[in-house]
């Protein structure tokens, strides 16, 4: 065949693929707009190809959607519904308090971000492995390279690995959550974030504290279920105890009934007697059943209104000793 020549710049052109000659198809669309011999003959893998992307994108997302409206709704029935045998783990006359409700919302919030990040992750991963698929990417080299690298990762990382577990681990039985106050040997305060891999806590100094979690060997919460407010009295050897406990009984009973802190009692205030002896003098403990992280309030409103009645009533109070351990005159 005779080269057409070009009217333009006299340039020959050369012969169109033979697909483009089949009316129709995506190699006649694609000569048609460009002109293009490699993008004519590559149209139909390109334009199926493309499908096929988008159909996995599609559904990929559609998964997703789904998987995250299942968790939604899970944690909502947690949240709204009866305590399971999971959550269930506070005495059956605490089991329905505002307060084991609220710490049960909160829970399950906590479980469901997790169980979305996963999800979204496993979901993106499985339709990038197809994506690559598509493109022709031989996965066989690819699988066993990353499973040989994970190996000696997990080597590597059994630090992250055990931080990773004992997380879970935490979130699923509930040892503590977001605005517990909590004892984890060196830090003690407040928990502001709960992750897979590390626990954030304020102390009372302000100061936060990053956490492993697979560093925690032991978890004191000071906020599940109740807590209860201390409040030890020092007295002299020459008091009535029997008179002193009486009065700390009825003022600590009419101080809890206030308004101010009446809401944080759970029970009425039990004087337990005197708790140690010293040289000094002896020691009056008195408790009462709070809300959780209420104790210290509790604890100094008592103590300010004990004080007061004491001193009303010349209740004697102990004589400090002198600096060679002798009584001052």
């Amino acid at each position: 065949m005779i080269p057409l020549q070009d009217a333009v710049d006299g340039l020959p052109l050369a012969d169109p693929p033979a697909c483009a000659a089949e009316a129709g198809t995506w190699c006649a669309r694609f000569y048609e707009w460009t002109n293009n011999d490699f993008l004519a003959t590559s149209a139909d893998t390109l334009v199926n190809g493309a499908i096929k992307i988008a159909l996995i994108v599609v559904i990929a997302f559609v998964v997703r959607h789904l998987l995250h409206r299942a968790i939604n709704r899970v944690v909502d029935g947690a949240s709204n519904g009866k305590i399971t045998k999971l959550l269930g783990r506070a005495p059956k006359r605490l089991r329905s308090t505002p307060l084991i409700s609220q710490r049960r919302i909160q829970r399950a919030r906590t479980i469901g971000s997790v169980l979305r990040s996963m999800t979204s992750a496993i979901v993106l991963l499985i339709a990038a492995v197809m994506i690559l698929a598509e493109f022709g990417v031989a996965l066989g080299p690819i699988l066993a390279s990353a499973g040989i690298v994970g190996v000696a990762v997990g080597f590597g990382a059994q630090n992250l690995v055990r931080d990773f577990l004992s997380g879970m681990f935490m979130l699923l039985e509930d040892q503590y959550g977001v605005g517990d106050i909590v004892d984890l040997g060196e830090a003690s305060g407040t928990v502001e974030a709960v992750g897979l891999r590390i626990t954030t806590i304020r102390d009372l100094q302000g100061t936060v504290w990053y956490v492993r979690n697979g560093e925690i060997l032991r978890v004191g919460n000071k906020s599940q279920g109740y807590a209860v407010a201390v409040v030890d009295l020092p007295l002299a050897h020459s008091a009535d105890m029997a008179e002193a406990s009486e009065l700390a009984g009825r003022v600590a009973a009419e101080r809890v009934g206030e308004e101010d802190i009446a809401e944080d009692v759970l029970e009425d205030p039990e004087v337990l007697g005197v708790e140690k002896v010293t040289a000094e003098g002896a020691t009056l403990r008195l408790t009462v059943k709070v809300n959780p992280g209420r104790q210290w309030a509790v604890q100094r409103a008592l103590n300010a209104a004990i004080t007061d009645a004491f001193d009303d009533h010349d209740v004697p109070r102990p004589v400090p000793l002198a600096l060679g351990g002798r009584l001052e005159p």
